[in-house]
């Protein structure tokens, strides 16, 4: 009966120690009053390898949309021009432990102690922080109608900041809702 009501109390614990959190997407969006209707569409990718990964994730969820890719610029309503950036920065862990080492001295109501906490682990890790930015422009003006740009972060040994990941995931959340409320930053899961 006690090891049944332990582990009905432990394996919540557990599990949710086992789940990577995936750090949300800050997306922003800006786009102007008129409404553009989905039309054929041309992809741009930023210069390398990496670009054309960032632009066919864009290309994924434009096509969902309603705005077919076409590679001939004649057939095209509107350009989306992507980009990307990758940075690193440096995060300071916490430990999660420490030890106390202490003593005291007491008597009849009175008390003095004096105790010292030493962390155990912690140190530093790396952050990719990804971004990604469309500029959707209507062909025939040259006048952009749509624009937005998101940005997650993830420790450099995470799935997440792989390009590949974090192209599928950051175009994904840059297109949730699609056009979205102009002006406003929002956090996708």
């Amino acid at each position: 009966m006690r090891k049944s009501v332990l582990m009905a109390v432990l394996a919540p614990v557990s599990l949710s120690a086992c789940a990577a959190s995936i750090p949300p997407v800050e997306v922003t969006r800006f786009h102007i009053a008129e409404s553009f209707a989905p039309a054929p569409t041309r992809v741009e990718a930023a210069s390398g390898m990496e670009g054309i990964t960032y632009a066919a994730a864009v290309a994924r969820e434009m096509t969902a949309l309603g705005y077919a890719e076409t590679p001939e610029d004649t057939a095209a309503t509107y350009i989306a021009k992507t980009g990307f950036s990758r940075d690193t920065r440096k995060e300071t862990k916490s430990s999660p432990f420490s030890v106390g080492v202490g003593s005291g001295i007491g008597g009849r109501h009175v008390g003095v102690g004096v105790g010292a906490s030493i962390p155990l682990g912690g140190g530093t890790r790396q952050i990719i922080v990804t971004r990604l930015t469309v500029q959707l422009v209507r062909k025939a003006d040259g006048q952009t109608v749509w624009e937005g740009r998101a940005e997650t972060q993830a420790p450099a040994n995470a799935p997440a900041s792989q390009p590949g990941l974090a192209a599928a995931k950051l175009a994904k959340a840059l297109f949730s809702g699609f056009p979205g409320q102009s002006g406003e930053t929002i956090r996708v899961p």
